[in-house]
């Protein structure tokens, strides 16, 4: 055997768990040029070792195929991993928020963008999102935004909501909303499904600061066992994806990308014959965003007639579609354009998606099922938000809240994901998540729709 067909790289005495029904176990495994070249014993594997070949003992620990996060936003995790951390873990009350601002004021020039992360108002003293006036009082010449853990909602200084051009008077975009003083009318800071729009008004981070983060957030990945990610941001444009393209050339991006391009920029990657699945295996076109929200008692924003046609257009375009959808109007709705675009001559071999799919009773599950969509979901959501979802979810809808074993059961293809950095990173906690359905708090979420280790596994993985 000549030296070219020996393995770069040799795992041995582990307990490989391969996830193939025909052969689902291995104690060594030689891998060639990134990828498994063959499994078995140690000494069915040992003639592919060389004096080059690195041999890693793994003392007879368990080895997964790398892992896939379907759903996150890589962007937002760097900018988390340099803006003040306001998870429960590092605040628990406003006056902690306004210490950790006021502490970042210090060493930024006046009038520079101070940015937090991860706030959760429900595990707060108070119970509310921080306001204006919290922030005035800790940051008076600083703009500063700071992010809800879900990304849904952020808090705004008096500066930064100047800088943004929000009064009174301003009117609330489709889909979103400003909270409002209840005697004033004025702007109190909190704004919902607008972050996007704010971050587009923020300077970009400073060549230097980036690639610090891009470097932070790569190994944090890697350390993890993240070998593919999907970035599900809605407003990847082409200059995004040069921009991905460009980071995993370099090797400063080390897992595989698929990147989903906004709905907003389709004509902009279809002009430039960017389709789902076009470029190659490190670095390529995921299925087009789309965003339902929905506006208050059962509507949703956009309507049905116009998400339809969405869907339609993008898939005759070339694109998968994946639906952001979590309340159960908004997965019903997602559930008739995916029908839609299937009984109107839309291309067969398109995987569509619906992302979250968080309350979805068995009547969504078998129409979703019928027209093989495949779902991604965010199993560490009850780990992390469980104890918030046993005491503000009513218990009829908790039935249905992220049903994973019932998903699994209808036939949909269910991934698993992060939404990183709305959770950690870390996979084992999705996991751990689907197999227990218990908070960290230690309570049972609907215990009777957790899986078997295989199924979360899978999740993860294939």
């Amino acid at each position: 055997m000549s030296i070219d067909q020996k393995a770069d790289l040799i795992l041995e005495n582990a307990e490989i768990k391969t996830l193939d029904n025909e052969s689902p176990s291995a104690e060594s495994v030689a891998i060639k040029n990134g990828r498994i070249a063959a499994l078995g014993t140690m000494r069915e594997i040992q003639p592919l070792k060389s004096i080059k070949t690195i041999v890693i003992d793994c003392g007879g620990k368990t080895v997964v195929p790398g892992f896939i996060d379907a759903h996150c936003h890589f962007n937002a995790l760097v900018r988390k991993l340099l803006s003040i951390d306001l998870s429960p873990a590092s605040v628990s009350s406003i006056n902690d928020i306004k210490n950790a601002v006021h502490r970042k004021t210090l060493n930024t020039a006046a009038g520079k963008w101070i940015t937090g992360t991860d706030y959760n108002e429900f595990y707060l003293k108070e119970k509310r999102h921080p306001t204006r006036r919290d922030l005035d009082e800790a940051a008076p010449y600083h703009p500063v935004v700071l992010c809800h853990r879900t990304l849904h909602a952020c808090a705004l200084n008096s500066l930064a909501l100047k800088l943004m051009g929000i009064t009174g008077e301003t009117e609330e975009p489709e889909g979103g909303r400003i909270e409002r003083d209840i005697e004033t009318g004025e702007p109190n800071g909190v704004l919902y499904n607008m972050l996007n729009m704010v971050m587009k008004n923020i300077p970009p981070i400073d060549k230097q600061e980036q690639e610090k983060g891009v470097k932070q957030a790569d190994r944090l990945l890697i350390e993890n066992g993240i070998t593919s990610f999907t970035d599900a941001t809605i407003t990847n444009d082409t200059a995004r994806w040069e921009e991905f393209c460009s980071l995993k050339r370099q090797g400063k991006i080390t897992s595989r990308i698929s990147m989903m391009p906004g709905i907003s920029f389709m004509q902009e990657f279809k002009d430039k014959g960017l389709i789902t699945g076009k470029f190659d295996e490190n670095c390529r076109i995921g299925p087009l965003k789309i965003v339902v929200n929905e506006t208050g008692h059962n509507t949703t924003v956009p309507s049905q007639s116009e998400l339809n046609e969405m869907v339609l257009k993008a898939n005759r375009s070339g694109f998968s579609a994946a639906i952001h959808a979590i309340e159960k109007s908004c997965v019903e709705s997602a559930a008739e354009a995916l029908e839609y675009a299937a009984q109107n001559t839309a291309p067969d071999d398109l995987r569509n998606r619906v992302e979250h799919c968080s309350e979805c009773p068995q009547e969504l599950r078998k129409r979703l099922a019928d027209i093989n969509a495949i779902i991604v979901t965010q199993p560490s959501f009850i780990y992390y938000s469980g104890q918030r979802y046993l005491e503000q979810v009513d218990r009829e809808t908790q039935r249905w809240l992220y049903p994973f074993r019932s998903l699994i059961k209808s036939g949909l293809i269910t991934a698993g994901s992060s939404d990183f950095p709305v959770v950690p990173v870390n996979p084992l906690h999705g996991i751990y998540a689907a197999l227990t359905r218990r908070a960290m708090t230690g309570e049972y979420v609907q215990k009777s729709e957790a899986v078997s280790i295989q199924q979360a596994v899978e999740m993860f993985t294939i």
